[in-house]
């Protein structure tokens, strides 16, 4: 079982996530690497939209393998190069994330490991 929340004791999240996710109970855990944008190719779109649904593409993938869906994930840990970048990248998460949406973190980083890429996002899930 999971449960998603904000404690009203709290400041009201900054976007849409939870404070806090709590799996409770026998269910399977699934950590997934930070992934990056990159296509099968291996070319970098320029674009952090682009970037970020190809993340988000290759989440979908790592749950579906785990017999998971998004309504699993627990957790986002996102890594951006440039705060410009923050409404670009939420539009998309956004549209991605599912109800309820879970606890999440936004980082600002001087450079992630392939250069080209402006944005990283690790996930948690459990089911």
């Amino acid at each position: 079982m999971r449960r998603h929340f904000s404690p009203p004791s709290l400041p009201a999240p900054f976007g849409r996530y939870h404070h806090a996710a709590l799996a409770e109970g026998p269910q399977r855990l699934l950590v997934l690497s930070g992934q990056l944008g990159i296509r099968a190719d291996g070319t970098i779109p320029e674009d952090v939209e682009t970037q970020t649904q190809l993340i988000l593409d290759a989440i979908d993938a790592c749950l579906a393998e785990a017999g998971m869906e998004r309504r699993h994930v627990l957790r986002l840990t996102t890594y951006l190069t440039e705060i410009d970048y923050r409404a670009a990248y939420m539009k998309v998460r956004d549209a991605w994330a599912p109800d309820p949406a879970p606890a999440s973190t936004l980082l600002v980083v001087k450079a992630l490991a392939q250069p080209a890429c402006k944005v990283e996002i690790e996930a948690i899930a459990a089911g």
